[in-house]
């Protein structure tokens, strides 16, 4: 229902610091913060904090270079991955202050290759994350690549002119998409007839003095003071991790911590893109509903303890990159790693050594706990059954004494806490789940917004059954292809890359990838029982991708 994700590095450094680092002041502290990555050749991280236009902390810890043992500083040059947007945002807030383009220009108007779905993407939808089209890293994924491949900018392009359907109708939900940013480095080139690259070193990097800043369009190019990406091998010891990307606009800008600090301080002075297009930075667009969308021009807007913040994270190879900046108190901070950490959250309690003072009241570290009011066996025994809640998701309810519990696909069970008769609290996934009677007279599910029908349970399809799905299927839009067959009472897939994928049943005819690029398959079958065709489901972020049987 939620990503877990677990960084074991921190904990015991934030209670280094509270303790070691009480007394000695910021430096201290965040020296106090990564001491253990001072010690022995491990990777580390960069720090940059800037205060009112000026650098006032700068310092790395560890090594940019295992093999070769050079310490990272705060000119060591990180890939910073998907903070890389935010350029991206301000060179389009630009061009739109210049007149250039709109935010409401149908995107095909700019870059016509995009297929015709028959509902107009916007530029805005773009910026937004609301385009509706699929993220690169799952499509490329599925359709062959390994993530340590050579990924070139003019491949992302071909994925995305070679897409065939949307993930949802555009402007309806917030799904975050390299692909659109991709899209919008594009339509930066068409506009200004030169390369991304030469734009915003034009534009944007020598304007701020980032020296040391560039968006990587050759994977072979050479540049000093490269930091590189490590990660825990199965034995502990630390692995290279290749880094062949060049994904211009959604990420593969390379910087500095340092470089990155006088760019925050710009959001405070704008001397660079000018302050109408510095505050379109921060614009915010509702969904179609009207629901909030707190993404920006390629950053979060969001509130921290009483203040505004303007942030976002990065993600590549190994990297883990973060930029904090509150703009009431023209503060800012970076933190830049080469290994998996979570740098976010050493982002705010770095703000926090700093202004804790100026911040309101910390949040709680638990939620708030609900109150249940009781509801009878009866109405809860109508609630449970088998909901779906997407292609390979699904959701079990069931009813343990006088209280509901769900489990989701592949997830731990949690306890429901009843708010009323129909509306159940989920602490386990921060959500609630609201049951009503659809027009059948049956049941159904709203979660996250969405209704979620109940199925009927099913069970495992006999061997017969399974060897009606059994053959080749291909893409048209991947130009990938991949061959079902039966073995040891289940099904596999097997793709010439990827080599043998077993599936997982799940119920009816959907079953369960289990490997990061394919997430659930949903096998289509005619008036026979003969499969036609298949549907996968990468993530959330790509969604419905369809397979064609091949001809035996």
């Amino acid at each position: 229902m939620k990503r877990r994700i677990t960084h074991v590095l921190l904990a015991p450094l934030l209670l280094a610091a509270s303790i070691a680092g009480a007394q000695t002041g910021p430096a201290g502290r965040i020296d106090s913060l990564f001491a253990q990555l001072s010690s022995g050749l491990n990777p580390g991280v960069a720090v940059a904090v800037v205060r009112n236009g000026a650098i006032v902390f700068s310092k790395g810890y560890g090594h940019a270079d295992l093999e070769h043992r050079v310490p990272i500083t705060g000119t060591s040059v990180f890939d910073v991955a998907s903070v890389s947007k935010q350029f991206t945002g301000l060179a389009i807030a630009m061009l739109v202050e210049q007149g250039k383009v709109a935010l409401t220009d149908d995107i095909r108007k700019h870059i016509p290759e995009l297929q015709d779905f028959g509902r107009t993407i916007t530029v805005g939808h773009l910026v937004h994350h609301t385009s509706g089209l699929r993220d690169w890293p799952g499509t490329l994924g599925l359709a062959g690549w390994r993530m340590d491949d050579v990924i070139s900018f003019e491949q992302i392009l071909t994925m995305a002119f070679n897409q065939k359907t949307l993930n949802f109708e555009p402007g309806s939900e917030y799904m975050y998409s390299n692909t659109g940013y991709n899209l919008l480095a594009e339509l930066v080139r068409r506009l200004t007839g030169k390369s991304f690259r030469d734009w915003t070193d034009e534009h944007l990097f020598a304007p701020l003095g980032m020296t040391r800043s560039h968006f990587r369009h050759d994977h072979t190019e050479v540049f000093p003071d490269r930091v590189l990406g490590y990660a825990r091998a199965p034995n502990g010891s630390f692995r290279a991790t290749p880094n062949n990307l060049m994904a211009l606009g959604s990420s593969s800008l390379f910087t500095t911590a340092e470089d990155l600090a006088k760019w925050l301080a710009n959001f405070d002075d704008p001397r660079v893109g000018g302050a109408a297009a510095m505050s379109r930075m921060r614009t915010i667009v509702p969904l179609n509903d009207g629901a909030p969308n707190n993404y920006a021009f390629g950053v979060n807007v969001g509130e921290y303890r009483g203040q505004q913040t303007i942030s976002h994270s990065g993600g590549w190879a190994s990297f883990a990159t973060f930029v904090l900046h509150f703009p009431a108190l023209k503060t800012g901070v970076i933190v830049l790693a080469n290994s998996p950490f979570n740098v976010s959250q050493a982002s705010f309690r770095i703000a926090e050594f700093y202004l804790d003072s100026l911040l309101g009241p910390r949040p709680p570290t638990t939620p708030a706990a609900r109150s249940a009011v009781p509801v009878s066996t009866m109405t809860l025994d109508r609630y449970t059954g088998l909901y779906r809640l997407g292609p390979g998701w699904y959701a079990r309810i069931t009813r343990e004494g006088g209280a509901l519990r769900t489990q989701a696909t592949r997830e731990a069970a949690f306890p429901m806490t009843a708010l009323s008769d129909s509306t159940f609290w989920i602490t386990g996934y921060n959500a609630d789940m609201t049951f009503r009677r659809t027009s059948a007279g049956g049941v159904e599910m709203v979660y996250r917004g969405r209704a979620r029908p109940r199925v009927p349970e099913s069970t495992q399809p006999s061997g017969d059954r399974l060897a009606q799905l059994a053959g080749s299927y291909f893409s048209e839009e991947l130009e990938a292809t991949y061959h079902v067959e039966v073995r040891n009472g289940g099904l596999v897939m097997r793709h010439r890359r990827h080599g043998t994928i077993p599936l997982t049943w799940i119920a009816g005819d959907d079953f369960g990838g289990g490997v990061g690029f394919m997430r659930s398959v949903e096998f289509l079958r005619d008036e026979l029982g003969r499969g036609t065709g298949l549907s996968v489901m990468v993530d959330d972020r790509s969604r419905d991708i369809r397979f064609s049987r091949m001809r035996d």
